[in-house]
């Protein structure tokens, strides 16, 4: 009898952990694009989620960077939501409650997902998201603060995916898709495409869809390589190569209208 009071205690605890989880990620996910519009500035926002991430840094001093990256794309998605929610305005837009929404099932459905594919996903989504904030962020920025961001960037989404592999040393591939990634960035300084959406306040740069693409090609590649190791033959990743060459080509080439110059 006393064994089955203690399980049920114990499931109506975990239902109520969970419903207090999903709460708090749903105040979190609305509430960093909510103060962000009504407070007309970024900083409420950002310290909403650092405050959300107060285990990453409440560790002894020489585990705090390890922290740090191994939470880097998920930081960087929460910042970059904040971001982009102050550049749209202080006038609630559509882009605001997609952000929400994005946000809110980000932290409830995707963030705790682990298998290779969900990991792939994370990475890419970082990507876009954190090169679309520093994108629209680059007009009042110095150069060497965006290529510096866009290196944090492409560094942290790769080694995202390379850190669950059974590469043990990926340091040297995480470092040169960051350096790929502030080198595109800096070459964009000069003419950043951004495509907006009439009224709805949504705006995409060129070079996030663009380094997206490269993101998931670049470490697609690097995984068959860890697979197939000695085996490895450049028709193992023709597919993904082709097809992503072919769509950056006829974004650069067919959607570079001047028109969308900022």
């Amino acid at each position: 009898m006393y064994m089955a009071d203690y399980v049920l205690a114990r499931k109506s605890r975990n239902i109520v952990s969970n419903l207090v989880h999903i709460f708090l990620n749903l105040l979190l996910g609305v509430g960093a694009v909510l103060v962000t519009v009504l407070s007309g500035s970024p900083v409420l926002g950002i310290l909403l989620v650092l405050i959300s991430k107060w285990r990453v840094f409440a560790v002894r001093a020489r585990y705090l960077w390890l922290n740090i990256k191994s939470n880097l794309v998920d930081i960087i998605v929460g910042l970059s939501v904040v971001i982009l929610t102050y550049y749209a305005g202080t006038n609630f837009l559509p882009v605001d409650f997609i952000l929400m929404i994005f946000y809110s099932v980000w932290l409830l459905f995707i963030k705790p997902l682990s298998s290779e594919k969900a990991t792939m996903a994370q990475s890419l989504i970082a990507v876009f998201m954190g090169m679309s904030a520093t994108a629209i962020l680059a007009a009042n920025l110095n150069p060497i603060v965006a290529v510096l961001l866009a290196f944090l960037i492409g560094y942290a989404a790769s080694r995202h995916i390379l850190v669950q592999s059974d590469d043990k040393d990926f340091t040297l591939t995480t470092l040169v898709c960051g350096l790929v990634f502030a080198e595109i960035a800096w070459l964009c300084q000069t003419w950043s495409i951004v495509y907006t959406f009439g009224a709805t306040g949504v705006r995409i740069p060129q070079v996030a869809i663009i380094l997206t693409i490269f993101a998931f090609v670049y470490n697609y590649a690097r995984q068959a390589m860890i697979k197939y190791q000695d085996d490895f033959r450049f028709r193992h990743i023709v597919g993904p190569v082709v097809f992503g060459a072919v769509l950056i080509g006829i974004i650069v080439i067919g959607f570079s209208n001047p028109i969308f110059n900022i």
